[in-house]
C-alpha cells in the first residue's frame, strides 16, 4: 500500500504541533504505521538549521538567506525522511512544508509567489501532500495564546512569534488564498477552539479522506 501524506500549516499559536500528535495517536490505535516530522527540522542536519533560523541569537539573517535556509532543509528532508517513509507505506505526518514557504516568505516577506513555487519544486523533489490541514484563526488569537503560555516573553520566542502584527497577517490571508486555490488538497479547520473541538474536527477531515490500515476492521 503507498503511503499517504498529511501536512499541518497555520499562522503562530493555531495548534499545529498539538494536532500533529494527537492524529498520529489516533492513528496508530487505528493500525496505521506513521512518521511524525516537522519543517524547519525532521533530520539532524534540519535540526541545525533550524536553531539558526529562529533560535540564533543576534543573528541578523536577510529575508532572502532566511528563504534559502528553509529549502536547504526541505531537500535533506524529503531526500533522508519523507520519500523513504512514504516508499514504506507509512502515513506521515509533517509539522509544516512548502505551503508555508509560500505564506511565510511569499506573503510575509514578499518574495515572488511564482519563483516560490518553483523552489519549492525543486527543494522538495516535486513532493506533494495528499492532504494538508490548515488550522485557521485570527493572527491575535494566536498571538494571545503564545503570550498567555509564557513563549514570546520568553528567551526561547522564536523570531516568527516576534514579527509584527501586520506581519502574521499577511501570512493568514496568503494561507487563505492558497487554500482557495486548492480546496481538494486543503481542508481548512477553525482552530479558535478548545483542543479536543479541534481534534474531533481534524479527525473528522481525515477519516473520510485516508484509506483504513490494512487488517483493520471495517
Amino acid at each position: 500500500m503507498p503511503g499517504y501524506f498529511i501536512t499541518f500549516e497555520g499562522v503562530e499559536g493555531s495548534g499545529k504541533s498539538t494536532q500533529c500528535r494527537l492524529l498520529a495517536e489516533a492513528l496508530r490505535q487505528a493500525g496505521h504505521a506513521c512518521v511524525v516530522s516537522r519543517e524547519p527540522g525532521g533530520t539532524p542536519l534540519g535540526e541545525r538549521i533550524r536553531e539558526l533560523l529562529l533560535h540564533a541569537p543576534g543573528a541578523a539573517i536577510t529575508s532572502l538567506a532566511e528563504l534559502l535556509l528553509y529549502l536547504a532543509d526541505r531537500a535533506q528532508h524529503v531526500e533522508e525522511v519523507l520519500r523513504p517513509a512514504l516508499a514504506a507505506g507509512r502515513v506521515v505526518l509533517c509539522d509544516r512544508f512548502t505551503d508555508s514557504t509560500l505564506a511565510y516568505q511569499g506573503d510575509g516577506r514578499g518574495h515572488d509567489r511564482e519563483l516560490l513555487r518553483q523552489l519549492n519544486s525543486v527543494a522538495g523533489g516535486g513532493l506533494v501532500p495528499d492532504l494538508t490541514l490548515l488550522l485557521d484563526l485570527p493572527v491575535e488569537v494566536g498571538l494571545r495564546r503564545l503570550a498567555e503560555r509564557g513563549a514570546v516573553a520568553s528567551a526561547g520566542a522564536d523570531r516568527l512569534e516576534r514579527e509584527n502584527l501586520a506581519f502574521h497577517q499577511r501570512v493568514r490571508r496568503g494561507y487563505l488564498a492558497i487554500a482557495a486555490a486548492e480546496p481538494r488538497r486543503i481542508a481548512v479547520i477553525l482552530a479558535d477552539g478548545g483542543v479536543e473541538e479541534v481534534r474531533a474536527a481534524v479527525l473528522g477531515v481525515v477519516r473520510a479522506r485516508l484509506p483504513p490500515a490494512a487488517g483493520a476492521s471495517a
